[in-house]
């Protein structure tokens, strides 16, 4: 016995075939962050269970989305995110066996502007989805969050798709979400920025992509990622450095507070 939990927001174009490619959980349990779209409207055409929620957070929604599950194994997937057959018939497999480990990292395949990215540090991308519930909880960083697991976890084969970004257009918006997540991570362990930060960081997060991790096998779209990928480097430390600036300062404070980060628009 299997629930399925996502969390959406405003995601019409991608939740069917998310959810089409999980019916045949006995559970799926969709967490929606009053989505002005029709989001809620194809969730319930698909015989999912939904929860509407003022959006807290990523972190805050999986968690309360994982507390709905009524079984023991839960699969987390993204609304952008499809389980390929073969994936779920190993996770099938899988939880039918008597197995000691309480959770399961697999491998994800990602597409960027409509085409699968290979190299670059995109793939295999393992991400840890399938979990015992009673063995799980949430760690609760503001991006890049995840389910931390009790004991030991293994690795499925098969592939979870995932169709990410597929406009430059949506890749910038959303770096400039996540970039303002990040930078409450570096206030919180308390780093600070210097000006080398805003050559070497952009300029090794670059190289690493595109050469040591053979970026430029995915042709134009290796060098974007790898040219954008040292951009959001660089946002990163600006407005990490603008927020220094601004302590002891009069007026609004740069958007890395909490009440901010609850107030972003898109997941």
């Amino acid at each position: 016995m299997i629930s399925v939990i996502v969390i959406t927001k405003n995601e019409e174009t991608n939740i069917e075939r998310c959810l089409r490619s999980v019916q045949w959980a006995d559970e799926i349990i969709v967490v929606d962050a009053e989505s002005k779209d029709e989001t809620v409207s194809i969730v319930k055409a698909l015989k999912a269970t939904v929860h509407v929620k003022q959006w807290e957070g990523f972190a805050k929604q999986k968690e309360f989305a994982m507390h709905q599950a009524k079984n023991e194994w839960v699969f987390s997937i993204d609304a952008d995110e499809e389980v390929t057959p073969e994936l779920k018939d190993e996770i099938q497999q899988t939880i039918r066996q008597n197995v000691t480990l309480n959770g399961y990292e697999v491998p994800r395949k990602s597409f960027f502007l409509g085409k699968w990215i290979e190299h670059g540090g995109w793939y295999p991308g393992y991400q840890l989805r399938l979990f015992k519930k009673t063995k799980a909880r949430m760690n609760h960083r503001p991006v890049h969050e995840g389910f931390l697991i009790e004991g030991m976890i293994g690795l499925l084969k098969a592939d979870l798709n995932h169709y990410t970004y597929n406009s430059l257009q949506q890749y910038i918006e959303k770096m400039n979400d996540y970039s303002s997540l990040d930078v409450i991570n570096n206030v919180s362990r308390g780093k600070t920025v210097r000006w080398i930060n805003f050559i070497v960081n952009p300029l090794s997060a670059f190289l690493r992509m595109y050469f040591s991790l053979h970026g430029y096998k995915d042709g134009f779209r290796g060098f974007l990622l790898a040219y954008y990928s040292a951009l959001h480097s660089l946002t990163i430390y600006a407005k990490s450095w603008e927020y220094q600036k601004s302590i002891g300062q009069q007026g609004p404070k740069p958007p890395v507070t909490a009440e901010a980060v609850a107030q972003l628009k898109k997941l």
